[in-house]
């Protein structure tokens, strides 16, 4: 393009004839040709990424494919593929379409001499920063050739057919000429340019027969959050626009469109960083997003005392109570000691103190919900549950051991002999052992069947255990299961002795009669005709305490063995009413 007076006009064909040559080197790979016409004349061509020059021109290329892009300041530039034939003219039409708004001052001029057909580009390496060409910002005297930019620092490259001829910073101020001596290694030298400061709106690009005027735009962005204050977890989008820019990056995001939107979901307090560069500068937008990394918890009884009773192995009383709790910004929630596994929710805790042994309970458990979230944030409450009551024993029991007839019950007659207030005896007996065994699972009765002295080891193993025998069903009448009692027979090898007996009459409330006294021996021999009940797992024995004063005193002291009937009748008639009278003398 011509740029000058008539003497310039002259060096810059002669500059211009001096370019005709190839753009790339030739060698003994076929080469053909590119035709390429570009519109507007002014607009420059690069060839795989290299500045080759401005305006239409033919351009020899090896055979092959390239990229070939069209770029002029103030337009959309175009860029394709292209197959280079070998021996071939690839005609190629580019038109590029005017872009952007008017850009306003102050500004400043940036002014090149040498090498006229290089490249321009400010603040880039790559085509996109391309401003336009030397030959376009060269002269500024009757004809004007500005590089108009905006007050501040910009790094210059100018480059051709893929050499840069040379790259630096410029600083321009408003209202300031800056002239960059390209064949002096880029020497610098400014002078006043009021004119820079009343300027008005300029267009993108306005060229003469021998002026040109790029003002290059500033570059612009904007960056915001949807949110700035996060919970652990949760998103927000990222909205951002840039104008003029052509390298956009968000920090923790990398390259970005020019403009956009994205959800991020940060894990801690984060400023994102929006970096737009362009010819016309580089700017930073930031925006700043809270991330609250702590959960917030809550947890708590509906009753925060409860009571527990236990007598025996038996549980009387168990309360219960709800434990709820709630956790937010968190994704994972755990309460210690239910190993539960949900960040809110409900559960109905009952009283379980650790405590075994009898006596008053008071215990405190405590419930402790941990919450976290991925962001790392962890946060502990607790709930005390206070657990009261008592471990009893179960109930106190009083067991009698229970007396038959001399000889009762017999071989033939096994289950006749236990007579009418005896029998009241086993049903107290019974009574008492099913309250026992409310509360102990494991109670179980064992009879255990005595004899006197009097007959053979045979006879009285036999006869002891027919009055187990006798005991243990009539338990079972009385509705003792089955399998609740054992029996054992100890025949007379385990008598009570003498004193004993005398003992024991002296601790009865039933004291015994006067003709009772008289005669130990049969008083002795009446207390070892017994079965005596062995409540378990305690131990505990019966009392051997005879019914000295019952209607059925005489037929069970007796030494002589009553006659069946008598004994059958004792049998069935109630305790209260009076028995046939049996003299004492018999022994």
């Amino acid at each position: 393009m011509r740029t000058g007076p008539f003497s310039r006009l002259t060096l810059s064909l002669a500059a211009a004839c001096l370019f005709t040559a190839p753009a790339f080197a030739q060698s003994s790979v076929e080469s053909g040709k590119l035709k390429i016409h570009v519109a507007p004349k002014q607009a420059y061509v690069f060839v795989d990424g290299k500045a080759i020059r401005d305006g239409s021109q033919t351009i020899d290329l090896p055979a092959g494919d390239h990229r070939v892009a069209v770029y002029n300041y103030g337009y959309i530039s175009k860029a394709q593929s292209v197959h280079i034939g070998a021996g071939e003219t690839t005609d190629l039409r580019v038109a590029l379409q005017s872009s952007g708004d008017m850009v306003s001052g102050p500004f400043a001029d940036i002014e090149f001499k040498g090498y006229p057909r290089a490249a321009v580009l400010l603040n880039g390496q790559t085509p996109d920063y391309f401003v336009g060409h030397v030959d376009e910002f060269d002269w500024n005297w009757i004809w004007h050739q500005r590089l108009l930019v905006k007050p501040g620092t910009y790094q210059v490259t100018i480059t051709r057919e893929g050499n840069t001829i040379w790259s630096g910073p410029v600083t321009a101020k408003a209202g300031e000429q800056v002239t960059v001596y390209l064949d002096h290694n880029g020497q610098t030298k400014a002078k006043s340019w009021k004119e820079g400061l009343t300027m008005g709106p300029q267009p993108r690009f306005h060229a003469g027969i021998a002026s040109a005027t790029v003002p290059v735009a500033p570059v612009t962005a904007q960056l915001s959050a949807q949110s700035n204050q996060l919970n652990c977890g949760q998103p927000t989008d990222l909205k951002w626009t840039s104008t003029d820019a052509v390298d956009t990056s968000i920090s923790s995001l990398g390259e970005v469109p020019r403009q956009g939107d994205r959800s991020v979901n940060p894990m801690h307090d984060v400023t994102y960083v929006l970096t737009a560069k362009g010819p016309g500068g580089l700017v930073t937008q930031n925006v700043a997003v809270s991330v609250s990394t702590q959960p917030s918890v809550a947890v708590s009884l509906s009753q925060p005392e409860v009571h527990y009773h236990k007598i025996g192995d038996r549980v009387v009383q168990q309360d219960s109570t709800t434990l709820q709790w709630s956790a937010t910004n968190a994704n994972s929630a755990k309460i210690d000691p239910l190993n539960t596994d949900a960040v809110s929710g409900s559960q109905t805790v009952t009283a379980n103190p650790r405590q075994t042994a009898t006596g008053p309970i008071h215990e405190d458990v405590t419930y402790t919900l941990t919450a976290t979230n991925a962001c790392g944030g962890t946060t502990t409450k607790t709930a005390t549950l206070h657990v009261v009551g008592s471990i009893d024993p179960p109930p106190a029991t009083t067991l009698a051991s229970l007396f038959y007839p001399t000889a009762y019950p017999t071989k033939s007659h096994p289950k006749i002999g236990l007579v009418a207030t005896e029998r009241k005896t086993v049903a107290n007996a019974a009574d008492q052992f099913k309250n026992f065994s409310n509360y102990e699972g494991k109670a179980s009765l064992v009879i255990v069947g005595h004899a006197d002295v009097r007959g053979s080891k045979k006879y009285n193993e036999a006869l002891s255990a027919r009055r187990a025998a006798l005991v243990r069903q009539a338990l079972i009448d009385e509705g003792i299961p089955a399998d609740k009692i054992q029996t054992r027979s100890e025949g007379k090898s385990e008598q009570i002795d003498s004193h004993t007996v005398q003992s024991l009459e002296s601790k009865d409330q039933q004291k015994p009669e006067s003709w009772m006294l008289q005669h130990k021996k049969a008083t002795w021999l009446a207390y070892n005709r017994r079965a005596d009940i062995i409540l378990e797992p305690t131990g505990q024995e019966s009392t051997k305490a005879y019914p000295n004063q019952s209607t059925d005193a005489k037929i069970l002291w007796q030494r002589p063995k009553p006659n069946l009937k008598t004994v059958e009748q004792a049998s069935l008639v109630s305790s209260g009413v009076q028995q046939a009278s049996v003299s004492p003398k018999h022994n």
